[in-house]
C-alpha cells in the first residue's frame, strides 16, 4: 500500500455555519502603538468602517511612551478609541497582555498593528472559526500596502525555530484563498478566545517583541488547541513600520535570541535533545558570520611567530586563567567584534546564563501538554529552511542535522518550497 504523501491539502479546514450577528462575540481590538502617529488615522478609519455591531466592538489603544503626538491626536479626533498610556515603552508582548486585561466582558481578543488598515468585513471574518468553537485562535490574510503582493497567509518555522510566512512577496492567487490550519497566527492581525489566551498564559513577556505570536501559536498547540488561518479576514501592512526605526542590534538581540526561547519552551524533551545542539552549533556560525574576526592571523597558531607561543604545558593553567580577564580596550589581547555580534552573543547569553529560570519556564508548559510533537511539525511548512547564503552554514545546519537524527523528525513534512525571505 502506498504511503501517502502529506500535503497543503491536509491542513486545509472546512468552516462551519456562517454566525450572525446575534451570536457575534463582543470584542476588545487592541492595539500597539510607538511614535505611530503618521499610521493612526489610516488604521482607525478602516476600523470605524468595519460592519461589525458596535454595541459588542470595543478599540484599545496602548501607547507605549510615544512623544510624537499620537495621545494627544488620539483623544482629539477619536474619543470612541479607550486609550491607556504608558510612561515607557514596555514591548509589544507585555503591551497586548496590559490590553488583555484591560478587555472588561468582552470573549474574543484581536490584536492589530497600528500599521495595518483592515477590510470592512476583517473582524466579523476573524471571529467565525472562534464563535463556532472550531479554532482558539485566528490569524487574516495579510497583504502589502498597495494589495500586489501578500505579506502573511499563515505561519510556520524551520526546525530551529526562525519564522516564516506563507505566501511572502507572493502574488496573490487561489492558494492563499484556502482556510487551513497554521503554526501561529502573525500578531500584527489576529484574534483569540479571551478564556484560552489567559489560560495558555498570553503572550510571554520576556520575549518583549517578535516571535511572541510564533510562541503562543506553538504553546497554543502543545496545550491541545488549535490555530486556523481565516483568508476571507482582510488587512493592508506596513511592514516593519515601527521597528525599521529602531538600532539594528536592538532588533538583532531579540530577532534571534526568541527564536530559541520558544524551541526551549515547546519541544518535548526527546526533541530538545536532538535540537538544542544544532541551534546553539548554528548560533555559534551566524555569530562568526557577522562578527568581523578574522579567520587567520592573530589566532592561528600555525602562522604564529616565535615570540607570540603559548605558555609551555606547565604554565597552561595559568594561561587558561588569563584568558577569563577580560583585556581593556586597545591592550594586547583585546579584539573588537561588531554591535551585531554582540546582540548575538548576548541574545545566546540570555538563555544559558539563566539556564534554571528557562528549566522552570519550560516545565510550566511541558507539565500541561496535551499534544504530541509529531502533530505539530507538520504545521513547520519548511523544517530545513536555511536562511543564511553561507555555504559553511549550510554545511553545517545538514550534517549537524542528519548527525543529530533532526532530519528523520522531519522527513516528508516540507510543505512550502519557495524560500519566505528571497
Amino acid at each position: 500500500m502506498r504511503k501517502h504523501k502529506f500535503t497543503m491539502a491536509d491542513l486545509a479546514v472546512k468552516p462551519g455555519r456562517r454566525v450572525g450577528d446575534a451570536e457575534l462575540p463582543k470584542v476588545c481590538v487592541v492595539i500597539l502603538n510607538l511614535n505611530g502617529r503618521h499610521h493612526l488615522e489610516r488604521c482607525f478609519e478602516s476600523l470605524a468602517a468595519m460592519d461589525y455591531p458596535k454595541d459588542k466592538l470595543d478599540v484599545l489603544l496602548i501607547d507605549n511612551g510615544s512623544d510624537d503626538g499620537s495621545v494627544e491626536e488620539c483623544r482629539k479626533r477619536w474619543p470612541w478609541v479607550r486609550l491607556e498610556v504608558n510612561p515607557r515603552n514596555v514591548g509589544f508582548a507585555p503591551g497586548c497582555n496590559q490590553g488583555a486585561r484591560l478587555r472588561g466582558d468582552a470573549s474574543v481578543l484581536a490584536f492589530l498593528n497600528n500599521d495595518i488598515r483592515v477590510d470592512r468585513g476583517w473582524l466579523r471574518e476573524l471571529v467565525q472559526p472562534i464563535a463556532r468553537g472550531e479554532a482558539a485562535a485566528t490569524g487574516s490574510k495579510m497583504l502589502s500596502w498597495d494589495g500586489k503582493t501578500i505579506d502573511s497567509a499563515g505561519g510556520g518555522v524551520n526546525f530551529h525555530g526562525i519564522g516564516l510566512a506563507y505566501g511572502y512577496k507572493d502574488v496573490p492567487s487561489a492558494e492563499h484563498d484556502v482556510p487551513r490550519k497554521t503554526l501561529f497566527a502573525c500578531g500584527g492581525a489576529m484574534a483569540m478566545d479571551a478564556r484560552t489566551f489567559d489560560e495558555v498564559g498570553g503572550f510571554d513577556n520576556e520575549f518583549f517583541a517578535y516571535y511572541e505570536d510564533v510562541d503562543l501559536g506553538w504553546r497554543t498547540w502543545v496545550l491541545g488547541h488549535e490555530v486556523h488561518y481565516v483568508p476571507s479576514s482582510v488587512c493592508w501592512h506596513h511592514h516593519h513600520g515601527t521597528s525599521k526605526r529602531l538600532p539594528l542590534e536592538t532588533v538583532r538581540l531579540i530577532q534571534v535570541r526568541n527564536p530559541l526561547y520558544a524551541c526551549f519552551k515547546n519541544y518535548d524533551d526527546e526533541h530538545l535533545r536532538k535540537i538544542l545542539p544544532v541551534a546553539l552549533a548554528l548560533f555559534l556560525r551566524r555569530m562568526l558570520i557577522v562578527s568581523g574576526i578574522p579567520s587567520d592571523q592573530p589566532f592561528r597558531i600555525e602562522k604564529a611567530r616565535t615570540a607570540d607561543t603559548p605558555a609551555r604545558p606547565s604554565k597552561i593553567s595559568k594561561a587558561i586563567g588569563k584568558l577569563t580577564r577580560r583585556p581593556a580596550p586597545g591592550a594586547a589581547g583585546y579584539s573588537p567584534v561588531t554591535s551585531v555580534c554582540a546582540a548575538d552573543l548576548i541574545a545566546a547569553n540570555d538563555l544559558l546564563a539563566n539556564w534554571e529560570h528557562w528549566m522552570q519556564r519550560r516545565a510550566e508548559v511541558q507539565s500541561r501538554r496535551k499534544r504530541a510533537d509529531q502533530e505539530i511539525f507538520r504545521l513547520f511548512l519548511r523544517p530545513m529552511w536555511c536562511i543564511e547564503d553561507d555555504p559553511q552554514f549550510k554545511g553545517l545546519l545538514e550534517g549537524s542535522a542528519e548527525f543529530f537524527g533532526v532530519t528523520k523528525l522531519f522527513e516528508g513534512l516540507t510543505l512550502m518550497t519557495k524560500d519566505p525571505a528571497k
